[in-house]
């Protein structure tokens, strides 16, 4: 009997694996560079530039980091923010996103002597790790079914607008390294568990630590692996494998996560993190009755068993309500319940509610953000139910989880992406193994025509014809998903182009012949603050823009997109809610020196100051519910009114001022058209100032600045006596003392 190896099948002398290992390189390289160009619209048609308010604040860090040492950025005291608290950035902050940045900037200079500028490593790193991105899905699709199914999650990952809207050029935020972390810890994590890998266990808690130096989303990560764990115990699939993997993985990767500054214990102390440390002693206790199992007889380890699970389960929810309760352990944050409650942000916690971001998802937003994928994406759930395996349950877990939470936060979509780009790999992966096979055809048929040609060879033409019925029906099949493929590129290609590249800082409209407007109004005024304004001056405005102004103007803010202090947030909202006077003593007892507000009411841009007014209110009504109240700024029907039925609550108001002073001017002397709440502003009661004087407004009048009048002591006085006129009087005569501070003023 010959024993000698089958030779491997060439192609011209070469090893056919060789010539499949090529092409499996060329495919990535393509995929990588279908990612990265994709990405950078925002790049070719307005320039280099950080987009968003986030990424500002990481900017303005990593050039902090690149000029200091690792230990004074970690140690970083930004006196320049939150005035006058100031912020311990170094230890409030995820690192992982600057290091990056940082590092790649090193190697390049010192072991490239290359000239890099630290502000195009960060606007062209989203760009670059989406390749990466696409990469790990490919491996962890390839766990899930095949290289096949693998490539196509590749492609989808690379240019699904889900994924694309935060990692555009520009989008310098932690999601731009987040989602391949990860990608990468969710496929050495299946990779540990299918073969029980100490190796892979330690890549999975390395990228683990990763993810959590780079974003606070990394609780996802560390919830749902011990539920998959969870599940698999109640399937009754418990092996040494799943032992080994998630052993390694929680002891490592807690003890790693506990090295950031911003993390430290949090591991250990609260509820977000329970699920992990009860699944890792659950596992204990298991590989424990494993063993008791294979030692005692089957009965007396039933009873054991239901002893030890009744006792485990008491000692571990008294224990976490005990220790929750003496407050050992933090409890749920807000974030987490306005995840199962959707009014509980707006009720308890406005500040969160306030974020567009953290809106419930409109229905189309799933179609616009992932195409036909969307569709496919059930397809492949099903599939994985149909085989189960260990890797099957935990993408239906994450599918599951993934699908509530994105309908909940639009801002979740983020998460819900990756896994629609695998299921719906594996749904197409399974119908091109079906449709795109035509040999089974020809064999079948053949062996049917063969026989029948022995006994009537006059129906062998109409066999011929069952031959050719299901080659079109796999041609038709084939050749419509074709097109939706081709159709699913141009999708993308023009949800990136027209939504996703255009930076919030640099705005764009058409020109009546169709020529694109360039609407540069925010870095004009930031540029003029920066220029104009002394390096120590104090400028308030609403924490939207406290990133911008600290990376842009380089000024002192009170308040930023930190939003780590609710009630001094609450103070800008009560100065912008508040008439004058009282908005005056905010000022200087803030030290404010301008007042930057921003008014889209001549151009259309609905996303103004005036919009979010009302969030303002809101904010500011939770702290002082006594002397700010909502209601007072609706008409007496309930409306939100800017016009001349607006309540006087309203026109008083310093945001209603900073909005509309000198805004009938534009219109020669007529009532004035606001654009974004179509209303008309009455020309006769047109706001005036009285403690605060217009510094600048920029060319479409979109950002107004106005420098808090520094009144001496007589000035002062004089103030303080027509304040007190004013209230005296306000029910007798308001028409008439409105006006005499004005006049004071400008007399003295």
């Amino acid at each position: 009997m010959s024993t000698a190896k089958a030779s491997p099948l060439k192609v011209y002398g070469v090893n056919i694996e060789t010539i499949r290992l090529l092409l499996k390189v060329i495919i990535f390289i393509s995929i990588a560079g279908a990612a990265i160009s994709s990405r950078l619209f925002s790049v070719i048609r307005f320039e280099s530039i950080i987009h968003e308010f986030d990424p500002w604040f990481n900017f303005r860090a990593t050039k902090y980091l690149v000029s200091h040492s690792f230990y004074e950025f970690l140690n970083w005291f930004d006196d320049r923010t939150w005035y006058p608290l100031g912020r311990v950035t170094g230890g409030t902050l995820y690192p992982g996103l600057m290091v990056t940045s940082g590092a790649i900037w090193h190697i390049l200079r010192e072991w490239f002597s290359l000239p890099v500028d630290i502000r195009n490593i960060c606007v062209l790193l989203a760009p670059a790790f989406s390749g990466l991105t696409a990469i790990s899905t490919y491996f962890l699709t390839k766990e899930m079914k095949d290289s096949n199914a693998g490539l196509l999650a590749a492609i989808f990952m690379g240019i699904a607008p889900g994924y694309i809207s935060r990692s555009v050029a520009g989008s310098y935020d932690n999601e731009a390294i987040a989602i391949t972390l990860l990608m990468a810890t969710f496929y050495f994590w299946i990779k540990a568990m299918k073969i029980g890998s100490v190796f892979y266990g330690t890549l999975t808690a390395l990228f683990y630590f990763y993810m959590v130096s780079a974003w606070g989303g990394y609780v996802f990560i560390t919830n749902l692996i011990p539920l998959h764990v969870f599940v698999l115990l109640l399937m009754g699939r418990y092996t040494h494998r799943l032992y080994t993997a998630y052993s390694t993985w929680y002891a490592l990767g807690t003890l790693a996560s506990m090295q950031i500054p911003f993390v430290g214990f949090i591991p250990l102390r609260s509820n977000d993190h329970m699920a992990a440390l009860g699944v890792f002693g659950l596992l204990q206790l298991v590989a424990f009755g494993d063993y008791v199992k294979s030692k005692v007889p089957t009965t007396q380890f039933k009873t054991f068993l239901a002893i030890s699970l009744t006792s485990v389960i008491l000692l571990g929810v008294a224990g976490l309500v005990g220790l929750t309760a003496l407050g050992w352990i933090a409890p749920w944050g807000g974030r987490f319940y306005s995840l199962w409650d959707t009014n509980y942000a707006k009720i308890h916690i406005p500040i969160i509610a306030s974020v567009s971001e953290h809106q419930p998802t409109a229905w189309p937003a799933f179609f616009f953000d992932t195409g036909m994928l969307i569709w496919l994406f059930p397809a492949g759930v099903y599939i994985c139910f149909q085989e189960m395996r260990d890797e099957h349950v935990f993408i239906i877990i994450y599918s599951v989880l993934c699908s509530y939470f994105a309908g909940v936060m639009v801002r979740l979509m983020l998460t819900l992406t990756p896994i629609i780009c695998v299921t719906g790999a594996i749904s197409l992966s399974n119908l091109f193994d079906v449709y795109l096979n035509i040999v089974d055809v020809f064999t079948t048929k053949e062996e049917e025509v063969t026989e029948k040609s022995t006994k009537k060879n006059a129906k062998k033409s109409s066999e011929e014809k069952k031959i050719l019925l299901p080659l079109i029906t796999k041609l038709i099949v084939t050749l419509t998903f074709a097109f939706y493929l081709f159709y699913f590129v141009l999708h993308c290609t023009w949800v990136t182009n027209n939504a996703y590249s255009s930076p919030s800082v640099v705005l764009a409209s058409r020109n009546p012949d169709g020529s694109q407007n360039i609407i540069d109004d925010y870095r004009e005024a930031y540029y003029w603050l920066r220029m104009n304004t002394p390096e120590d001056s104090k400028v308030l405005a609403w924490w939207d823009y406290g990133y911008q102004i600290g990376g842009m103007a380089d000024r002192t803010t009170l308040v930023d997109n930190n939003t780590w202090n609710n009630t001094h947030i609450a103070t800008v909202g009560k100065a912008m809610s508040s008439p004058e006077d009282k908005a005056y003593e905010i000022f200087k007892k803030h030290d404010v020196d301008y007042v930057l507000v921003i008014f889209g009411g001549l151009i259309g841009f609905s996303g103004d100051d005036l919009n979010k007014f009302l969030w303002m209110v809101r904010i500011s009504e939770g702290v002082w519910p006594d002397e700010i109240r909502e209601r007072d700024f609706f008409t007496e029907k309930g409306e939100y009114k800017l016009d001349r039925e607006a309540s006087q609550t309203m026109k008083d108001s310093v945001m209603y001022k900073l909005s509309y002073y000198r805004f009938a001017e534009l219109f020669g002397g007529r009532d004035a058209p606001d654009r974004v709440r179509n209303q008309q502003i009455p020309v006769d009661q047109a706001p005036e100032l009285h403690v605060l004087e217009e510094a600048f407004t920029s060319e479409n009048f979109m950002v107004r600045i106005y420098k808090v009048k520094d009144l001496d002591n007589v000035g002062r006085d004089l103030y303080e006596a027509t304040k007190f006129e004013n209230q005296i009087s306000k029910p007798l005569k308001r028409s008439r003392v409105v006006k005499r501070p004005a006049l004071a003023l400008r007399e003295w």
